[in-house]
């Protein structure tokens, strides 16, 4: 357990706190030596990256549940249909299928480093739906996905900076902020979207006449 936490980059005591909270698989047992391998040290890496984008820990633990038993990602959420923002497990071969085989090992490891993949024992985690499915749709208009994953980079730095102009928004003027900043700024998370929406196609339209 020491070996793996090191590998992991966290402390035994997390280790020990996933594998209470079912996060974990079990460790091989010979006698009184617990064994861990390489799905173990993928599992951990797949929560850092699930708790970086936001995922909560009973989320990630209904997550883990669902892939297990094989039910539907959308059963544990309450959903009818797929999510955008959904998780969605693939083998290396149905990722590469995603792009008609126009996947190289530089396009895996921008991906990785962007937080998009994370690698669960032989399977991989495409931690959105959405952003799957139209990076697909754009390599298949011809752009590369070398292209797509450094606009994706360069996006996020914007992003990030609506992000926190939303909740600073929401923080200072929202009449509800006060006693819950997170549960307010989801219930008016649609009208950010739209706004960037609007703006975005506003900009286009701009961009398009110069």
């Amino acid at each position: 357990m020491a070996e793996l936490a090191e590998k992991a980059g966290i402390t035994v005591r997390t280790v020990r706190f996933y594998r209470e909270r079912g996060l974990l698989p079990p460790p091989r047992r010979e006698g009184r030596i617990a064994w861990y391998d390489d799905h173990h040290l993928a599992r951990l890496r797949t929560i850092a990256a699930l708790l970086e984008r936001g995922h909560t820990l009973n989320g990630i633990a209904d997550l883990a549940a669902a892939f297990e038993s094989g039910r539907d990602v959308r059963e544990i959420l309450g959903l009818d249909g797929p999510t955008d923002q959904s998780p969605v497990r693939l083998t290396p071969e149905e990722l590469a299928d995603h792009f008609d085989g126009r996947f190289t090992p530089e396009d895996l490891t921008a991906a990785l480093e962007l937080g998009y993949l994370a690698p669960d024992g032989e399977e991989i985690v495409h931690l959105s739906r959405h952003l799957l499915e139209v990076s697909a749709a754009l390599v298949r208009e011809g752009v590369p996905l070398s292209a797509v994953l450094a606009a994706a980079r360069r996006i996020r730095v914007h992003t990030d900076a609506l992000a926190e102009l939303f909740v600073g928004m929401v923080r200072e003027h929202a009449a509800d902020a006060t006693e819950n900043t997170a549960a307010e700024v989801n219930r008016l998370r649609p009208l950010a979207r739209s706004v960037v929406e609007a703006e975005l196609s506003m900009a286009l339209d701009r961009a398009l006449r110069t």
